[in-house]
């Protein structure tokens, strides 16, 4: 063999160990999913589509704006009016953080209301209350949530822990239940070995803190119940199915760039978005769209003083305990440790001081101090993960 055939299947053997991992070269990780209908993000509602003349872009999307936004008031909805079946989930309530230690709780087989106030009624005395959910996001699962929500309201648990594992479901009946738990204060967690894909990402928005330590991942919605006939007819479809997602992105406080990544994703791919990614799009940590509401609200109910250092001490959290690759744990305990610094937890408003949802009693509470501090919630929170794969 010549030298020149040598060095010619060197460079054959370098390209072609360079596309085998094509993904990486960007931060852009993409693995192939099973069948789109198993999870993803799948969207069945009617959509309505008006002719529209070739008139530039702008024109095309004002119209898609007056086609998706005009809608009529719909009728209250009852979530106790119909019996609850999760047939595409199971879920658990729990009291504590800790689910390394004490686990999720009894899976729950009754929805009605004086099940799920048994469930709920051990959390009534320290106000904080977790809700494990591992399946489908669907309509059955929206309601769950809204069920959940009205008991804890009624046993004054105000601190809601979404703890998901989800590869997705139906987009309206995620988005549905993303607008309810934007106005409903809860947490979103995606921990270690769980994943949120596709349509959950849609829940993952709406919580007013997300804690992300598990995959989280997007990809082009499908419409199952289309009678397009032609790829015009089907993107005339899916441009209203898009801008119904952009406008949901905008009010819950993410970016709406989301919206087109996902267009440019196969749905039978799935592109996990990188930490760089959760943040940039408004995914992970405060909700931008709640922390703006929550300095008007805090200003009237604990006082200039305490949003002054609130502000102080998250942007103190974001210098000192924001490092790569740290674990969660170690970020929340980091986070307990510093607030001490500011003057928190608060004694006029423990329940709204930072880091509030790994204490007990506000009423009462006392200050963490040093080490005991830190090591209260080693185990609370899901751990950062290591990779972003």
């Amino acid at each position: 063999m010549t030298f020149r055939a040598v060095l010619l299947l060197a460079c054959l053997a370098v390209a072609a160990c360079q596309r085998s991992e094509p993904e990486k070269t960007q931060g852009m990780v993409i693995e192939e999913v099973a069948g789109p209908q198993d999870g993803g993000a799948i969207s069945t509602a009617p959509v309505k589509v008006a002719p529209v003349k070739a008139e530039g872009t702008g024109q095309v999307r004002k119209a898609i704006r007056d086609i998706v936004r005009p809608e009529p008031a719909a009728e209250p909805h009852n979530p106790w009016a119909a019996p609850l079946e999760l047939s595409a989930g199971a879920a658990s309530i729990s009291c504590e953080l800790d689910y390394v230690e004490r686990g999720d709780g009894d899976v729950l087989t009754a929805f009605d209301r004086d099940a799920l106030k048994a469930a709920l009624a051990p959390c009534e005395s320290g106000g904080v209350a977790r809700l494990r959910y591992k399946g489908k996001v669907t309509a059955e699962f929206g309601t769950l949530v809204e069920r959940v929500t009205d008991v804890a309201d009624a046993l004054d648990i105000r601190k809601r822990v979404l703890d998901i594992d989800s590869a997705g479901g139906q987009v309206e009946d995620a988005i549905q239940a993303g607008d309810f738990i934007a106005e409903s204060r809860w947490t979103i967690w995606v921990r270690e070995g769980a994943i949120c894909h596709s349509a959950c990402v849609f829940i993952l928005t709406a919580g007013d803190t997300r804690m992300v330590a598990g995959q989280v991942g997007i990809h082009r919605i499908i419409r199952m119940s289309s009678t397009a006939t032609t790829r015009a007819e089907l993107n005339a479809e899916l441009r209203v199915v898009y801008e119904r997602v952009r406008d949901y992105l905008e009010r819950n406080g993410a970016a709406t760039a989301v919206a087109d990544l996902m267009m440019a994703v196969p749905n039978r791919s799935l592109r996990l978005l990188t930490t760089e990614e959760l943040e940039l799009y408004g995914l992970d940590g405060v909700n931008p769209a709640q922390d703006d509401l929550d300095r008007l609200r805090l200003m009237r109910k604990c006082g200039e003083d305490f949003v002054s250092r609130r502000d102080s001490f998250v942007r103190a959290f974001d210098k000192r305990c924001k490092t790569p690759d740290t674990e969660l744990d170690a970020l929340n305990a980091c986070g307990l440790k510093l607030r001490t610094d500011f003057g928190f937890p608060d004694q006029a408003c423990p329940s709204e001081s930072p880091l509030s949802e790994f204490d007990r009693d506000t009423a009462t509470l006392e200050p963490p101090s040093g080490e005991q501090g830190a090591q209260s919630v080693s185990k609370a929170g899901p751990q950062k993960r290591r990779s972003d794969s």
